[in-house]
């Protein structure tokens, strides 16, 4: 647990709110992407509870720790006011991480609304692997399409909003990229239909997949059971035995 520095807090767009965090005394610890953190709000008088946010991005030599905020709430829109020179209370990094090592040479990295957020550090890490990835980004419309100039730092962005106003028109699973390649590995995290959508694609192509769920958490450390999910072991908690899953581990109707 740090009281973390603001050093910016920029929105990407309406509703969002770029969160850069720092340590003044010492390097940020080892994050690894796909974990998350657990932000105290104060000064909001209905919220007594700790908001998770997925790590977005960690700028080593600016030791910051990026986070994305969707403002949805009392919570998460108190922390989207944020003003540089704040302090914030962290718990970090918590959770597990994707696995990178067998992960080929073509990973597909897919995010939907918010979901891009743990899609941007992972694709930084497997660049720095040597690995460039593909990136599968969806939205509405081009106006929720965020951070594209990051993306396209580590790897290809392809494109898909709901109304054609940026990229193709559909869904990510509509991609046309998806019936003319392969990937070695899928990467996903969005809204829980478009990950069994992505999972369904992944289990008929053979193609290893794992999923960021956005189960409601509520501690972050497997004490209040608030994030259960039925797993083949039995219910577990997705804070402390995920956020990341095999898809084959999940008992999802896929």
């Amino acid at each position: 647990m740090l009281d973390l520095k603001v050093t910016g807090n920029s929105h990407p767009t309406p509703g969002y709110s770029l969160l850069r965090l720092t340590d003044p005394q010492n390097p940020l610890p080892e994050i690894l992407p796909g974990q998350f953190v657990q932000l105290l709000v104060e000064n909001a008088p209905h919220t007594f509870l700790r908001r998770p946010i997925s790590v977005n991005h960690v700028d080593r030599t600016a030791n910051e720790l990026w986070l994305l905020i969707h403002m949805i709430g009392e919570g998460t829109t108190q922390l989207g006011r944020l003003a540089e020179g704040d302090s914030v209370n962290v718990i970090f990094p918590l959770g597990n991480s994707f696995s990178t090592e067998q992960c080929g040479s073509a990973p597909l990295l897919v995010g939907g609304g918010v979901g891009i957020a743990p899609m941007l550090y992972l694709g930084s890490q497997l660049k720095a692997m040597g690995i460039t990835p593909t990136f599968l980004l969806g939205a509405r419309s081009h106006a929720d399409l965020m951070q594209l100039e990051e993306f396209e730092k580590y790897g290809r962005v392809l494109l898909t909003t709901e109304d054609g106003s940026a990229g193709e028109r559909g869904f990510v699973t509509q991609h046309s990229v998806l019936s003319q390649e392969r990937f070695s590995h899928i990467y996903c995290c969005g809204p829980k239909p478009m990950m069994i959508a992505v999972a369904r694609y992944a289990l008929g192509k053979d193609i290893p997949c794992e999923v960021s769920l956005e189960n409601l958490m509520a501690c972050g450390l497997g004490a209040c059971l608030c994030c259960v999910e039925d797993t083949d072991l039995g219910n577990v908690c997705v804070c402390k035995e995920g956020p990341i899953f095999n898809i084959k581990k999940l008992k999802w109707q896929i």
